[in-house]
């Protein structure tokens, strides 16, 4: 099964595994698990980072590397994904998520996150 991963379960299953949910870990670690991380996780990384967020202290080209050689899947951001983020109501401002959510609902993969925002939206979710 594809999981999209939220950016918090990223950084988490690449950094801190510890620090997921026994569901999370098992969601994860699933030999039928197909991990899928956006290009809009990563640009927010490299963007939080430089303006200095501890929690998000990390190298984006090297997470980025890790987890390409670890086996997790890409998700570039296309047009469509744009034009369904903006036609997204407004519940949640994050710019970040929207994307997100807007490539987990024209992908039809749900996305794993622990945020209960993204809840409000109807977007297949694995809520770890």
């Amino acid at each position: 099964m594809k999981l999209l991963l939220d950016t918090h379960i990223l950084l988490w299953a690449a950094i801190d595994f510890a620090r997921l949910s026994p569901r999370a870990r098992r969601l994860l670690k699933a030999p039928d698990a197909e991990l899928l991380f956006s290009v809009t996780s990563i640009w927010e990384v490299a963007i939080k980072t430089s303006l200095g967020r501890a929690d998000f202290d990390v190298d984006s080209v090297t997470l980025r590397r890790g987890l390409l050689e670890g086996g997790y899947v890409e998700l570039p951001i296309t047009g469509e994904h744009a034009v369904t983020a903006g036609a997204l109501p407004d519940l949640h401002h994050d710019p970040f998520d929207r994307i997100l959510i807007a490539q987990a609902l024209v992908e039809g993969v749900p996305l794993v996150t622990s945020d209960r925002r993204i809840h409000q939206y109807p977007v297949p979710i694995e809520r770890v």
